[in-house]
This record gives structure tokens, sequence and C-alpha cells, in this order.
């Protein structure tokens, strides 16, 4: 089965299967990411005096939480080894740099409360799901979070039924940027790249998306307006939408 998909003047032909990103597409994860944050900043400052400042700017929580931000977009291997280098910096080894910043995170993560909870569905997302899904297209599910966060998330909002494939990121599997993230999602699909529409608010979202039929970012998640930017031209077809009620099934 395979379906029309438009999204402000732009169509996308032939899509059997619809790919999501979760954080800032289908759940707002504002308020969640700042304490997050917050709560590593503290940790690390009491473990490495005088870094605060430094780890919060790294995170891209200066001035509010940054949507194409550290703590926003990467995984949280790639926010170890970021600030890893912010504690190297002080004169300490790099395996003992990278030992406290681990520890720091999980001294943070111990304080927070469960996270699917506090991410709630962005407005339009079950709609959207809904629609795509009486389409009859296969639906994924991959984030740069990890694999339990992707299927406590999809279990407290009951979407199971929506997705055939919920991927996140594991040692098993490399970033989301690599080719194999997608490659492996479609495999699990039975569905080639070419016929995968990919949805998502983020650069590395795009760039997930080279292989695919196309790419739409999704900027309304955030409470910070923002626009998506590659550091290469994206050379398939692709739109913009504030909104996911603005990507709708033409047929």
């Amino acid at each position: 089965m395979s379906a029309q998909i438009g999204c402000n003047g732009v169509e996308f032909t032939g899509i059997q299967a619809v790919i999501f990103d979760k954080d800032g597409t289908l759940a707002k994860v504002d308020a969640f990411l700042s304490l997050l944050g917050q709560l590593r900043a503290t940790q690390l400052a009491i473990k490495v005096p005088g870094i605060e400042t430094a780890v919060l700017d790294s995170f891209g929580l200066k001035q509010g939480l940054d949507p194409a931000g550290l703590l926003a977009v990467a995984s949280r291997s790639d926010n170890i080894v970021a600030i890893a280098a912010h504690v190297a910096a002080t004169g300490r080894g790099w395996l003992a740099s990278l030992a406290i910043v681990e520890s720091a995170f999980l001294a943070a993560e111990q304080k927070l409360p469960l996270k699917a909870p506090l991410t709630p569905l962005v407005p339009g997302a079950l709609d959207l799901l809904s629609q795509l899904h009486a389409a009859q297209l296969k639906l994924g599910l991959l984030s740069s979070d990890t694999q339990a966060n992707v299927e406590s998330w999809v279990e407290t909002y009951q979407l199971k039924s929506y997705f055939s494939c919920l991927q996140g990121v594991s040692g098993a599997l490399p970033s989301k940027t690599h080719p194999h993230f997608l490659t492996q999602a479609c495999r699990s699909m039975q569905v080639d790249p070419a016929a995968v529409l990919v949805i998502g608010d983020s650069a590395a979202d795009r760039m997930m998306a080279a292989n695919a039929a196309g790419f739409v970012g999704v900027t309304g998640g955030w409470s910070r307006s923002f626009e998506i930017v590659s550091p290469e031209p994206f050379p398939k077809p692709h739109a913009a939408a504030v909104g996911l009620e603005q990507i709708n099934v033409v047929r």
C-alpha cells in the first residue's frame, strides 16, 4: 500500500512508510530537558567546581533551551563525550573525565521523575498518526533517546498499535545520522528507504533522511521558534511545517 502525502504545497508520492522522530516531533520535551540539563550541571559542579556555567552553555541552556543544541538533539552518549571535554580541560585525564561525567549523569537521572509522563504528545500528533494508520502506511519511531525510553513513551500514550518499528540508540546501533540507523529500521519494517518519508525536527533527522523519499521538518513541538539548518544541501524533496496538522494524506 502506498500513498501521496502533502505538506504546504510539497507532495511526496509512492510513500509506503513514515518514520517519525520522537522528542520535539511527537513529544513535547522542553520542560523535561531543561530540568535534566540543570540537574546534570549541578551534579557535575559537585565533582568539578566552577564548571556549571560552561556545561549549561554547551547543553544549549544559556537563554532557554536551544532546540538545535546538544541537549535537545544529541544522544546521551554524545552528551557524555561533549561534556567530558570540558572536564578534561581542567587537567583531568580523558578516561577519568568520562567516568566523572557518567557518574554525574547517573546521579542527575536518579533525581528525575519518569520521563514519559512529562513529555506529552505534541498537538496534532494523534490525529496525524491515526490518519496515516488509516491509509495503511507502516509507521516507525526512531529516536536518539534510549530504547527503554522510546518503548516507555509509546506505552504511556497507548500508541503501540500505530508503530511497526520502535528504535532508540543503544550500543548495538550507531547514531541517528549514520546511514545504517535508517537502513536497520527499514529492514525491520520490510520497506525500501526510497519509499519512506521521514518527519523530524532537527538537522540530524534531515541527515537521517538522505536515502529516504523525502523529509518534512516540523518546528512547532518547541516553545522557542527556530529553523532546521543542515550542514549540507538536502538533495531530496522536503517541506517545512510549524505544526503536524499541516501534513496530510492526499490520496
